[in-house]
């Protein structure tokens, strides 16, 4: 009995020792799989844990470069680089393209720099040559200035002026560029450097390597941001802009029209014997709300404006005759001229050029203008750099560095001209208005002529 009792105690002892050694083997087995499911686990998460650097540090070796790639509609920088034998990609965010403004004043200077590029009389051939400009009053309806535009200017050459449809100068530029040059629905969102290369971070998560940035990206610039220009500033002013199409002919004289004081400033000029541009700027106010949310309305509100004074009738029809899809309206800003002083307008292997330099109101009619001067600079500093001695980053460095030298003060002074010319053109101040109509007119009609007077030079020298 004793036996028996004493041996339970052992029997169960035996039995947990096997208990626990089958739980012992079973753990075992239950590690070993939890460590192969932890295993497949990592190595299924790796590419997504690391893979996102893994394949951006690929891309960034993998992705050819670019020797200049131009982010805009620059199309005549493009040409003016292909001139001098460096080819270039053009980056345009539009699926074609883009037209906006309908038309520019090319004036005197523009037509130098077109011919430096190749294209001026493809374009003169498609525009009228204006042959007076006519200031009037707005509050008498007379006469303040007007100037034969025709005659001889300081520099050789007479003066010359054309209002250029922007389709029409897209076109020429575009069928003198290599095929493959523009890759339209491509927008950049960032950008780093990687020592002498530009890392271009685009829209649909592709990425492009340059060794040259160009930014032709207009007012609102990515390029101009990462360079830290100053955010281009709000003049207070609105404009309208319209095209009026003539299928049998307008019958108007090729005259630069412009209308001034009262608030507001306009004006129109024939593009050729079927088009006629026109514009009108104010300053906006409480009651102006909701003006500008359709062609309709917009067209309206400016025919109300100009028949209360005296403009004639001719002026209104124009307007009349466009369609509201061919109206629209933007404010207007500019970059504090000031500001351009110091500016970082290139900086290494990149820079900027056009709007992405020096937006500007428009009473100069220059912006268009000193963007063609500005393709032909750039193209003639940076071909001549790609002939120079040194390393080639060293080369580019210094032929943007020549090219900002160059456009810096002339940026500086079309952007303040032009400023202070549209406070005295469009003040409804009765003093300024007396000075302006009396004796200011003809200055300035003189200054548009003179700042247009101005010579950028060839794509061989200046």
């Amino acid at each position: 009995m004793l036996i028996t009792l004493a041996n339970k105690p052992f029997l169960r002892f035996e039995r947990t020792k096997q208990d626990l050694s089958s739980d012992l083997r079973v753990l075992l087995c239950s590690l070993h799989t939890v460590r192969c499911q932890l295993v497949c686990l990592v190595s299924s998460l790796a590419p997504s844990l690391f893979g996102n650097f893994a394949l951006a540090r690929m891309q960034r070796q993998e992705a050819a470069v670019e020797d200049v790639v131009v982010v805009g509609a620059g199309l005549a920088t493009a040409l003016g680089l292909y001139r001098k034998g460096v080819r270039s990609l053009v980056l345009e965010s539009s699926p074609s393209l883009r037209t906006e403004g309908f038309a520019f004043t090319a004036w005197k200077n523009a037509f130098r720099a077109l011919d430096a590029l190749g294209v001026g009389d493809k374009i003169r051939e498609q525009h009228l040559q204006v042959q007076a400009l006519r200031v009037i009053s707005s509050a008498t309806g007379e006469v303040a200035q007007e100037l034969d535009v025709t005659v001889q200017g300081n520099r050789s050459g007479p003066n010359e002026i054309r209002c250029v449809r922007r389709d029409s100068l897209l076109q020429a530029l575009e069928e003198e560029l290599p095929r493959g040059t523009i890759r339209y629905s491509t927008k950049i969102v960032s950008m780093e450097e990687d020592g002498d290369i530009k890392i271009l971070h685009l829209a649909d998560g592709s990425i492009l390597r340059a060794k040259v940035l160009i930014g032709c990206d207009g007012i609102n610039s990515v390029v101009a941001k990462w360079l830290g220009l100053a955010e281009p500033s709000y003049s207070g002013r609105m404009a309208a802009r319209g095209l009026a199409h003539f299928p049998d002919g307008h019958g108007m004289e090729p005259n630069f029209l412009q209308f001034i004081g009262r608030g507001f400033r306009s004006g129109m000029r024939s593009c050729n014997n079927t088009d006629v541009y026109w514009f009108f700027t104010w300053a906006p106010s409480e009651s102006d709300k909701g003006v500008v949310e359709s062609g309709a309305k917009l067209k309206q509100f400016v025919l109300t404006n100009l028949a209360a004074l005296k403009v004639p009738p001719k002026v209104l029809s124009v307007i009349e005759r466009s369609e509201a899809s061919d109206v629209f309206a933007v404010p207007l800003r500019f970059r504090p001229p000031l500001s351009l002083v110091t500016a970082s307008i290139s900086k290494g292997g990149v820079c900027v050029a056009g709007d992405a330099l020096h937006p500007m109101t428009p009473e100069l009619g220059q912006g268009g203008c000193a963007a063609l001067e500005d393709s032909v600079v750039l193209a003639r500093c940076l071909g001549e750099g790609a002939r120079g001695g040194g390393t080639e980053s060293r080369r580019i460095e210094e032929g943007l560095q020549e090219y900002a030298r160059i456009r810096r003060w002339r940026s500086v002074e079309l952007v303040a001209t032009a400023y202070v010319v549209g406070f005295i053109q469009q003040s409804n101040n009765a003093v300024v208005g007396f000075f302006r109509d009396k004796f200011l007119s003809g200055f300035l009609a003189r200054r548009l002529l003179k700042m247009a007077d101005y010579d950028c030079g060839t794509l061989w020298s200046c």
